[in-house]
């Protein structure tokens, strides 16, 4: 039977406003980002360091325990899937592409002595590491014959965040504040005061210790540590006279330990234990005054900035850290010390809270730091040096173990006006230092903690990135047992495929289509139904909250999602 044409309908437009920009891809975001992980049709020469390729680059080279050989990832590439679309409907199959992945096996002569390694042999061989699930042109996945929708993913984005607990904490009603550094895939590092304000530090939600123990463990000294988180104030004396230098940045708010005067003039500026405001401190600098009359009771309760040692020999007469008494400032005169630092607080503006911390820390090295740190996180394991520092350099310094993400790295610049460059994402000693700094501040009502429910602090995961974690707990679990044969087995008579088993990589990427939370039946109710699924975000799923821990201000409706989010979606 001849089908009949029909007659080309002419369509008119009678709107009134002019059409100004093409409809966009509702579905663009969920085609996108799978593009992106997939990178099919880019050569392999010229794929971005993004989605799977970030993936093999970041598990590979696999090396044995001797570093006689190493496995190393060269390329992957897609064939055409076996069956089409329609086909794969019809059998309940999975619609996919098999995944072939190019390795070499590089073996190495070791001599024992000198350490030295060279060539002995390459092999390089192409592997099949099975089928890799394929996105149909509408933004779905057919997995054994039926359409399958990965909703995206809202969840809290990396970087750091500060907060308080408005009092809820502690019986007295005392607001205890807190900072949490997360990364996109690591250790949290939970920075927090208790109710006396000194600092603790938890490592994964572990019990605390002072906080301090980490900053020490960074390398930091005492008189370091004091430096960096205080202002100054140099006292010397002069023919038996006690003076102290000015200094604008703690003068201000303290009362004037002696009658201030214009040198030429006689003119009074301050009088004696009147507050210092800045329109004194103006006129003080116009009348270059450079330091200012103290008297010895000033001194008593002062904190020492720097070790004082004995002019003589050498040794130190008082450690960094130390509360000058009447009688240490006879043994100051006697030895013939005339100058010297004193840290700032008043517990008004400034606390003393880094100082308390540093009182109740018992380790005074780098060294004792670190394994203080290892028998807390490794109360079963023997605490040697090399031990320690080996755990402590892998929690946040080993990009395999360690990783801000490029978005957590964006986000503490910003919050902590750093310049890292952006493409660092492990921990540096500038971050944890500027987040302590600033949680001081913030309690020392300096600063304006965060927002968790703002949209600014949370990002979307979309099914590229989703499967991207999925692929790389899969891949990490095949280097294991890599590991394991290489050691066992007489690497001159072993191929690459004999070393690879991808099954535990096909096995999460099979048990995140079949049954997480984020892959989802489609919904068919109708085609309006269909794109409001694939368009929809959860911020339940892998790393995200559960029904049971979800409480009312996640449930919430915030004033960001205005414009932004569909409340009913």
């Amino acid at each position: 039977m001849k089908k009949q044409a029909l007659p080309s309908r002419p369509r008119r437009d009678f709107s009134v406003i002019p059409r100004i920009m093409e409809i966009p891809n509702l579905i663009e975001i969920q085609r996108k980002s799978y593009e992106q992980f997939l990178q099919m049709d880019v050569p392999p020469a010229q794929r971005k360091n993004e989605g799977l390729q970030a993936v093999f680059n970041s598990v590979f080279p696999i090396k044995d325990g001797n570093e006689k050989c190493s496995l190393e990832f060269a390329e992957y590439r897609f064939e055409t899937p076996k069956f089409s679309e329609n086909e794969c409907r019809e059998r309940w199959m999975t619609y996919g592409a098999p995944m072939q992945v190019k390795v070499r096996l590089v073996v190495w002569n070791l001599d024992e002595p000198t350490g030295i390694r060279t060539l002995r042999d390459i092999k390089e061989q192409e592997v099949y590491f099975g089928e890799m699930p394929l996105m149909t042109d509408k933004g779905t996945f057919i997995v054994n014959g039926t359409e399958r929708v990965v909703v995206n993913q809202l969840h809290r984005s990396p970087g750091v965040f500060f907060d308080n607990d408005r009092g809820k904490t502690h019986t007295s009603g005392k607001v205890l504040y807190f900072a949490r550094i997360i990364p996109y895939r690591g250790s949290w590092i939970d920075l927090e005061f208790d109710h006396r304000d000194i600092l603790f530090v938890r490592i994964d939600r572990r019990r605390k210790l002072p906080a301090t123990i980490l900053l020490r463990a960074l390398g930091f000294t005492t008189e370091e540590l004091l430096n960096f988180f205080y202002q100054t104030e140099r006292v010397f004396f002069d023919k038996g006279r006690l003076f102290k230098m000015v200094n604008p940045k703690v003068l201000e708010g303290q009362d004037a330990p002696s009658d201030i005067k214009h040198p030429k003039s006689g003119e009074l500026i301050v009088a004696k234990g009147k507050k210092i405001k800045s329109s004194h401190l103006r006129r003080i600098a116009e009348a270059h005054i450079e330091q200012i009359r103290i008297e010895e009771q000033d001194l008593l309760g002062r904190v020492l900035a720097h070790d004082i040692f004995n002019p003589e020999t050498g040794e130190v007469l008082f450690e960094a850290n130390e509360e000058l008494d009447g009688e240490k400032i006879k043994q100051l005169k006697a030895q013939g010390i005339n100058q010297f630092d004193l840290i700032f607080f008043d517990n008004i503006r400034i606390s003393s809270s880094l100082r308390d911390t540093l009182l109740m820390d018992k380790a005074t090295t780098p060294e004792e730091s670190r394994l203080e740190i290892f028998r807390w996180l490794r109360p079963g394991d023997p605490a040697t040096q090399k031990n320690a520092d080996q755990l402590f350099d892998s929690l946040f310094f080993n990009p395999e173990r360690y990783d801000l993400g490029r978005v957590g790295r964006m986000k503490i610049n910003q919050r902590l006006n750093l310049s890292i460059p952006e493409n660092v994402h492990i921990l540096t000693k500038e971050d944890i230092m500027a987040v302590v700094k600033y949680l001081i501040d913030l309690k020392d009502r300096r600063g304006e903690p965060d927002d968790i429910d703002h949209l600014g602090n949370r990002r979307v995961r979309s099914v590229g990135e989703l499967l991207e974690n999925q692929f790389r707990i899969g891949l990490v679990r095949m280097a294991r047992t890599i590991k394991e044969r290489m050691s066992f087995q007489e690497i001159d008579t072993l191929l690459p495929h004999d070393l690879i088993n991808a099954k535990p990589v096909m096995a999460a990427v099979k048990e995140f289509f079949g049954s997480s939370q984020l892959s989802q039946f489609m919904d068919q109710t109708n085609p309006l139904s269909e794109i409001t699924h694939k368009r929809r975000l959860s911020a339940l799923g892998p790393s995200g909250l559960t029904r049971e821990r979800a409480g009312f201000e996640v449930r919430d409706v915030h004033s960001t999602h205005y414009g932004r989010i569909c409340p009913v979606e």
